[in-house]
């Protein structure tokens, strides 16, 4: 099983300019993107020449500190704000029922893979015990950590009742390892001792994705995407569509059911469609 690592760059200096308008941070996350799927692609036919090629153009742009600068810059309340409100917003029938948790010393546990901060809504909420982890951490309490290699849990006490992987799966550069991924989450998941009054909602992930993936994909559409949750035993609870990103929170109520694949087959043509997809063997 590939790392999250695997194809992602070497660390570099970081902008200098945390000012950058929104139209510059967009297109230094586009090209970042853009440029990882290319070297991705050069990894997997050993060409070493692109390869070497490529990271200096990843590195030229300042390597994955600045991709997670802009980052943070894109979750700025003035350019969209940040992703976890709206996991906040869909839990908040909950809310009585968390805080009795967190009073008596047994608080949800929350999982975010690629955090980028310790105060987001979900952080500054206090209805969980938040775990933070990003291949590059930029802040006290995000621990440097490949979720894809990730100790796996020994005990309930080690699983999470949500799972956030917010502009995540994006990222990560091949359609089988995006698939390997959402199956990941499923061994992190908290199935056992979940509080009977949150068993309705819990456990969950929570997983935001640019709209467009799925939205203007030539191998997904929502219809694929939902296929493919079910196929691992996640249902839909909740959906936000917006003109940049596509927010979803699975509630899981299964198990992966056996012999169900999906390969990368053309759903939509037209030129104007990306190739995001995702493989499930």
């Amino acid at each position: 099983m590939k790392s999250l690592a695997h194809g992602r760059p070497p660390l570099a200096k970081p902008l200098k300019n945390a000012t950058i308008s929104s139209k510059a941070t967009r297109t230094l996350i586009r090209s970042h993107h853009n440029l990882e799927k290319q070297k991705a692609k050069a990894l997997a036919e050993k060409d070493h020449v692109k390869i070497a090629a490529l990271t200096e153009q990843i590195e030229a742009q300042g390597g994955i500190e600045s991709y997670q600068k802009a980052s943070l810059l894109g979750q700025a309340n003035d350019r969209g704000g940040d992703s976890s409100r709206v996991l906040v917003e869909w839990l908040a029938p909950l809310t009585e029922q968390l805080q009795n948790l967190a009073a008596n010393g047994r608080p949800a546990r929350l999982l975010e893979v690629g955090a980028l901060s310790i105060t987001n809504a979900c952080s500054k909420s206090g209805l969980f015990d938040v775990e933070r982890i990003d291949l590059n951490s930029q802040a006290e309490g995000i621990k440097q950590q490949d979720f894809m290699a990730r100790p796996l849990p020994q005990d309930g006490k080690e699983r999470f009742d949500v799972i956030s992987l917010s502009l995540v799966l994006n990222y990560v550069p091949d359609a089988i390892g995006k698939g390997q991924m959402l199956l990941q989450t499923l061994k992190f998941l908290r199935t056992i001792g979940t509080p009977t009054t949150a068993k309705h909602m819990f456990p969950c992930l929570f997983l935001v994705l640019p709209a467009p993936c799925v939205l203007n994909s030539r191998y997904m559409d929502e219809g694929r995407m939902e296929s493919i949750m079910q196929s691992l035993g996640y249902e839909m609870l909740q959906k936000k569509i917006t003109n940049k990103l596509l927010y979803y929170l699975w509630h899981l109520t299964g198990e992966v059911k056996p012999g169900i694949k999906f390969r990368k087959e053309e759903l939509r043509s037209g030129k104007t469609r990306n190739n995001f997809a995702i493989i499930i063997k």
